[in-house]
């Protein structure tokens, strides 16, 4: 049975869709507002190897959120406002490399930001509801993943038969078009690896608020100028991502049963303030 007192509490999030929660028993859906608006959708907390886990679908229950308009900064502080100080961020995206096909788990340690429209800090120095104003804070992003997190994700992934990459860059675009084949290869004459629409600004807004932040990314598709053809369609995206979904399920959960216990967190992400003053009560 769960605790009611810990009901709607969580330490470990999981922005993914529907799939990953739907069929765990006693799941609490929890309605959570912050300064920033309304989240994609409501929380949905349950249990998983005895960890409380909020799981937030990115884009809402029915998939009508494109990645240029998801509250991101919502997004992520309903889940510290409940607790959370560990998130897990799966998403699809295209491969860059021929060697980095259809059904290719990489677990990226870097991150480039091609995104053009999205408001990508909460230190803006613009007032909230409340009347408080967030300073202009400056945090460091030179590594933009939690390394306990990537460690976690990499040995949940091996210990399923399912060797991932381990390190690489994500460039995430604004979307919700795919990439040009000039764009596609530009990207990938870079020496970048993977392009999705939805990592970014997650990572950044995560470790504003000291959030360890973890990226997994499921390649679904070989992106347009990385191979001849008719280049990424929708269809093949969802058809690659449901054939592999439940295998990602499992790495998933399995990731979050070896993330650090609550309170034992010893990275840069827990203190990524530096003692620097926000302005704001963070949650």
């Amino acid at each position: 049975m769960v605790n009611t007192a810990n009901a709607t509490r969580a330490d470990i999030g999981v922005i993914g869709g529907s799939g990953f929660y739907s069929f765990l028993d006693n799941v609490t859906e929890l309605q959570v507002d912050t300064p920033y608006g309304a989240p994609s959708d409501s929380l949905f907390l349950g249990e998983i190897a005895g960890r409380r886990v909020a799981f937030l679908p990115r884009h809402g229950r029915g998939h009508h959120l494109p990645p240029h308009r998801i509250n991101y900064r919502a997004n992520l502080w309903a889940l510290r406002s409940v607790g959370v100080r560990q998130v897990l961020g799966p998403c699809a995206v295209g491969g860059l490399r021929p060697e980095f096909g259809p059904g290719t788990l990489l677990v990226p340690d870097q991150l480039v930001d091609r995104t053009k429209t999205r408001t990508q800090t909460f230190f803006d120095g613009v007032p909230l509801a409340d009347g408080s104003i967030p300073n202009v804070v400056h945090v460091s992003l030179a590594d933009p993943y939690c390394p306990a997190g990537r460690s976690a994700a990499l040995k949940a992934a091996r210990g399923r038969d399912w060797e991932p990459v381990d390190g690489g860059t994500l460039v995430v675009i604004e979307g919700p078009r795919f990439s040009t084949r000039a764009e596609s290869r530009w990207h990938a004459a870079q020496g970048w690896s993977v392009v999705g629409m939805t990592g970014h600004p997650e990572a950044v807004l995560a470790r504003e608020l000291e959030l360890c932040y973890t990226s997994l990314t499921l390649v679904t598709d070989l992106d347009a100028g990385a191979e001849s053809g008719e280049g990424v369609s929708h269809d093949e995206v969802l058809r690659v991502f449901a054939a592999n979904v439940d295998r990602l399920r499992s790495v998933l959960f399995d990731a979050v049963a070896g993330l650090p216990a609550e309170g034992e967190r010893d990275c840069m992400c827990a203190g990524a303030l530096g003692g620097m003053d926000p302005g704001i009560r963070l949650p």
